[in-house]
């Protein structure tokens, strides 16, 4: 639209002011309230630089008319003429659409900007108090408060204060209101007031002088009978008493300043800080205080005790509770459970935020404020019980003598400083726009836009401020992780003169704070990984901050830390090896992964080291197929000189593989930062029982090509078959499982029986040779115990003597053994035709007979009764026990054997599918059949993680309090809480009994 005259240069004067919508700020100035002003250049200038132009002439014009005729005046001629007090105004108006509504409201306070820009005074708390001193109710509270709120503003967004003394003025006023606030709640109960001492300590920002504009103030209350009262035992008050009344005047203080009235409200009075939280008394005597922190306080509570300041109400009162508590929260490092407590609290940071939320939470998302006041309160509470220098409940003072101590690198500390600076004054204009509480960046343009402008950026606001907002985040990611590690590595290192450094018990007692049980031999090999001026010292100095943190987050710092030691020793002199972690994203954290879940993982790599190449391979753990395991198995050992040349090569693959799996497991299992822990812990168990299964019969396959070679060449004398039995044919080997089988031979067209015989028997004992030589590798032991008569019988027999056998002296118990055969390597055809064989033996005609279900049940009682190892817990051992492994595949077997004959689906040899095909056919309700699932499933897990954490196998729990928290860290439970991980157990598995005893017993 075209704008004719001086309309179209105002508009287009408009626009390069920064105003958005041009035509509404004409129809503004055009206004009568403006009329004295509207052609003075100044004015629109002053409107020009604000946060938002439109927004700050709305709110003037309404001031203005809000004035009388007489007043009006009086503010436009200072409104042009004094600077300093345009810009405070004009800075609010353009800032905050609330104060502009308070300015309409209370057209008189906008001289309050006048006598600080006069006497140019930074108001404390004795002004505030004086400011707020003709309130004698709380509609003339929260007018004063906005009074004296909006002279903080002013000079916030002019730019007089920084941030951390805009925050400590918000704090000064918060204990002025509270004051206050306490004065008005006494007026109102001169009894109660004349029966107790009531003192207010703050906590959280207000009680660390760095307050946001809205925020929760957090307080603790202490209560106390006064001491006229307490002599004089004729007018009736006594402890009880006076708690009650100081409970009222307590109760009345908090809604003073909390409920809503015309004037809107101040903010929260939050106490849930105090003992007990919401389920304790408000008012507590301090003995009473006393008493709960010495028994019953966890670390958290300490933490936020940190930041307690006596701020209203009887100041003796308050002060010998501070006196109190203060040694109590610089002994919190040394309690028992201290490490515990803080790697739970550094993992509840983000867990309660939405995710809809987590990219635009200020304060709790990742590289947000929680980041680095966790990291400086905790690096108070291992340091400061030592250096008093440390106690301040300020973040960033605190920060400062930190980094003055040598506590934290002065480098980084000045970045996190400079971070945190920035996302607190972004905190603040958000919540100063409509002086509501959150931590949200907004998603609006507008919003948004006007947040930029108010942080001084004004080209493209928006561009520029998520630009700045990701970088400052980025820096505190980066560094509140390195805040803990860095001045470790700097106290053994010693590169930079003149720098403060941790001293060595300083370093211990960090360590000690973050899970390491020996402090000593971690700074060991710290120092033999960090120290020097070497190429490969340096990027371990870059690399091991992050990588501790990661071990820390384990059920083994040490182990982990040790276990990096040993493969950077291995491949320290090898070049890709510290630029792959350096480099590829994910590698650093896998291995950190790896290495402080257990022993298995870091064995198999420590024969291999050049195995962590894996890590940072995208595709690297993906579990390889079992044609591509076999092509490379024969592979190597067709490139062999001999037959012992050829399983090294062979064995070697089978470690490489496991620790594939194991790896792909774990990190599966615990998750990482870009990638989350799976989900359905059944394709975990799936994944590694098909992986480990392909992986042995592939090995079994090479041991026999090799075998076979070594004596007769390409071709043996005999067709040769073995058939996997047991886990091995279910697919369902775990890390520590032996290959049990059945070895089938038949001679060749010509070949005579015995020397066929001789030659099957010379094989398998080959075999079993080649895969126990000692070697570096783990051995594979080959149990054919499950052959027909058992250890009795011959190890290998030809398939018409097993037919021969079948027909006539088969038991049930070997039908039952038979429905997880499979064929897994040697001559498939003679494979197919076993199959052929034992399929009527395990899926006979018409089902089993009684006498034949009655065996079974009996066999199993028997089971249980005799091979359940002494003193073990049956409800949890995983396999024998109550509702593990054997329940729950003994009753699908037995349905199997029932039925298999007339549902093809449970013709399989593997436990978790014939469950699944029972259930579609309706032989078992879907609740049930998921009840057994699930107890198989994590039976299993447990199997695994056991191997995984001790390196060798066992059906039960371990005994030593870390092998077991990281089983437990393996199944999914955090710090602390390996009691609810053998709860769960006893739980899961008892339910799977009762469905046992109903579907296998017929109870």
């Amino acid at each position: 639209m075209t704008v004719p005259g001086r309309r179209s240069s105002t508009f287009i004067r408009l626009l390069r002011s920064g105003f958005t919508d041009p035509s509404a700020a004409a129809r503004l100035l055009d206004s009568d309230a403006l009329a004295a002003v509207r052609t003075d250049p100044v004015l629109l200038d002053a409107l020009g630089v604000t946060a938002d132009p439109d927004l700050a002439l709305l709110g003037l014009v309404r001031l203005a008319e809000a004035q009388s005729e007489a007043e009006r005046p009086a503010l436009l001629s200072t409104l042009i003429s004094a600077k300093p007090l345009r810009d405070r105004l004009l800075g609010v108006l353009g800032a905050s659409e609330a104060l502009g509504d308070h300015l309409a409201r209370h057209p008189q306070d906008w001289q309050a900007l006048v006598t600080y820009e006069a006497t140019d005074l930074h108001p404390g708390l004795a002004e505030f108090e004086a400011g707020l001193a003709e309130a004698h109710d709380p509609v003339a509270l929260r007018i004063a408060y906005r009074r004296c709120l909006l002279s903080i503003a002013a000079r916030d967004v002019c730019g007089t204060t920084d941030v951390a003394q805009t925050a400590a003025e918000l704090a000064d006023l918060a204990t002025a209101t509270l004051r206050a606030a306490l004065r008005i709640a006494s007026a109102a109960a001169p009894e109660d007031a004349a029966l107790c001492r009531l003192a207010v300590i703050a906590m959280g920002k207000c009680g660390g002088n760095e307050l946001n504009y809205v925020s929760d103030v957090d307080v603790i209350f202490v209560g106390d009978a006064t001491r006229d009262a307490t002599k004089d035992a004729a007018n009736g008050a006594d402890e009880g008493k006076a708690l009650q009344a100081a409970t009222r005047l307590a109760s009345h203080l908090m809604r003073i300043c909390s409920e809503t009235t015309v004037e809107g409200t101040i903010w929260p009075v939050d106490a849930n800080l105090r003992p007990e939280g919401r389920n304790g008394p408000l008012v507590r005597t301090l003995a009473s205080h006393l008493a709960y922190y010495q028994r019953w306080a966890k670390t958290w509570e300490f933490q936020a005790l940190l930041k307690a300041r006596a701020v209203a109400g009887d100041e003796e009162l308050g002060d010998a509770y501070i006196e109190a508590i203060t040694p109590m929260v610089w002994q919190a490092a040394e309690r028992e459970n201290f490490v515990a407590d803080v790697q739970k609290m550094r993992r509840r940071v983000v867990d309660n935020i939405p995710a809809a939320q987590v990219d635009r939470e200020l304060k709790l998302g990742p590289g947000g404020l929680r980041d680095v006041e966790f990291a400086v309160q905790l690096l108070q509470l291992v340091h400061g019980r030592s250096d008093p220098a440390l106690r301040s409940g300020t973040t960033l003072d605190a920060l400062h003598a930190l980094a003055a101590g040598g506590y934290v690198g002065r480098a980084d500390a000045a970045q996190l400083g400079d971070a945190y600076r920035f996302l607190r004054a972004m905190e603040h204009r958000i919540q100063l726009y409509r002086l509501r509480r959150t931590h949200l960046v907004p998603e609006d343009e507008a919003d948004l836009r006007r947040l930029g402008r108010s942080m001084g950026l004004r080209t493209e606001p928006v561009v520029e401020l998520n630009k700045a907002w990701r970088r400052h985040a980025s820096v505190v990611r980066r560094l509140h992780e390195k805040l803990f590690y860095r001045p470790l590595l700097d106290a053994v290192a010693q590169l930079a003169p003149g720098e403060t450094r941790l001293s060595p018990q300083a370093a211990g007692q960090r360590l000690e704070a973050l899970g390491y049980a020996d402090p000593a031999a971690a700074l060991r090999h710290l120092e033999a990984l960090a120290s020097g001026v070497t190429r490969k010292a340096a990027i371990q100095r870059t690399l091991l901050p992050v990588l501790l943190g990661w071990f820390a987050d384990s059920a083994d710092p040490d182990a982990g830390l040790l276990n990096f030691r040993k493969v950077s020793d291995a491949l320290g002199k090898t070049p890709w090896y510290l630029r792959l972690l350096r480099d590829e994203g994910a590698a650093a954290e896998n291995l950190a992964r790896v290495l402080s879940a257990g022993r298995l993982a870091p064995d198999l790599l420590m024969r291999a080291p050049e195995a962590v190449a894996l890590l940072g391979d995208p595709e690297g753990l993906a579990p390889r197929t079992h044609e591509a395991l076999e092509q490379e198995v024969l592979a190597a050992v067709g490139r062999a000189e001999n037959a012992e040349a050829a399983v090294v090569a062979v064995r070697g693959v089978r470690r490489r593989e496991l620790f594939r799996t194991a790896a792909a497991d774990i990190i599966g299992s615990y998750g990482t930062e870009d990638l989350p822990a799976e989900e359905d812990p059944g394709a975990l168990v799936d994944r590694v029982g098909d992986a480990v299964s392909d992986l042995t019969a592939a090995t079994v396959g090479g041991a026999l090509r090799a075998a076979v070679g070594g004596h007769w060449g390409e071709t043996l004398p005999t067709r040769f078959a073995v058939i996997g039995v047991g886990r091995f044919g279910g697919h369902e080997l775990g890390y520590g499982s032996d290959a049990d089988v059945l070895f089938v031979h038949e001679p060749r067209e010509g070949v005579d029986e015995q020397e066929a015989a001789k030659a099957a028997q010379t094989v398998i004992a080959e075999m079993r040779r080649l895969l126990q030589l000692p070697t570096a590798d783990p051995p594979l032991l080959i149990d054919a115990d499950l052959r027909p008569e058992g250890r009795s019988g011959p190890l290998v027999r030809t398939l018409s003597s097993y037919a021969a056998y079948y027909k006539r002296w088969s038991l049930v118990w070997e039908s039952q053994a038979l429905l997880r055969a499979e064929p897994v390597a040697g001559d498939e055809e003679l494979g197919r035709r076993f199959t052929e064989l034992i399929d009527p033996l395990r899926y006979p005609m018409e089902g089993l007979g009684e006498d034949a279900v009655r065996e079974i049940r009996r066999l199993k009682a028997r089971m249980e009764a005799e091979r359940l190892p002494r003193g073990a817990d049956p409800t949890l051992h995983t396999k024998l026990g109550r509702g593990g492994l054997s329940d729950v595949e003994w009753t699908v077997q037995l349905m199997q054997l029932r039925h298999g004959w007339a549902e093809p689906g449970l013709r399989t040899t593997r436990t978790r599918q014939a469950l699944a095909a029972a259930q579609a056919a309706g032989l078992i309700p879907t609740e049930e059949a998921q009840i057994l699932d699930e107890a198989w499933v994590l039976a299993t897990r447990v199997r695994n993680a056991v191997m995984l954490v001790r390196g060798r196998a066992g059906d039960t729990f371990p005994s030593e309090a870390r092998e077991l928290a990281a089983v437990g860290r393996y199944l999914g439970y955090g710090e602390g809480r390996v009691g609810e991980m053998l709860d769960d157990y006893r739980r899961i598995t008892r339910r799977a009994r009762a469905v046992v005893d109903d579907l296998f017993y017929g109870a």
